[in-house]
């Protein structure tokens, strides 16, 4: 499995759903960024960097911005040991739309530099903020 849409065409109908209106919001957002499955989950990159991408998890499908703790605009928790944060969503109505648009225009301005973490062995700054 490589392309997003198979991926999301392996999930149930409640995350299909919440990947779908994902999907549209993250192309409309983020027009030039490069979706792919990576590892396992869509991703998309801006410049060969992971910006955003949605996975699925017992509680529902989990939407995850890279820099997201970062970000100014609340209502992501932190995920792992770097600068990641993200939410989950158990269904369709969990997601609201104009926030997570909101996300996505901070996505674009505030950015580590995940692309060359394991070289540096450390996140610099991608952006300006």
């Amino acid at each position: 499995m490589n392309d997003i849409a198979d991926y999301n065409k392996t999930l149930g109908k409640p995350e299909r759903e919440i990947a779908l209106a994902l999907e549209a919001i993250i192309k409309a957002k983020l027009p030039k960024a490069e979706g792919k499955v990576w590892h396992g989950h869509p991703v998309w990159f801006l410049d060969g960097n992971p910006i955003v991408g949605y996975s699925l998890k017992k509680a529902g499908l989990e939407l995850l911005f890279w820099s997201g703790q970062s970000f100014q605009t609340a209502g992501l928790r932190a995920i792992g040991k770097f600068k990641a944060a993200g939410i989950g969503f158990a269904s369709i109505d969990d997601l609201n739309a104009k926030q997570v648009e909101k996300w996505m225009r901070e996505a674009k301005s505030i950015q580590w530099d995940y692309a060359n973490l394991a070289k540096l062995r450390k996140l610099d700054k991608l952006t300006d903020f």
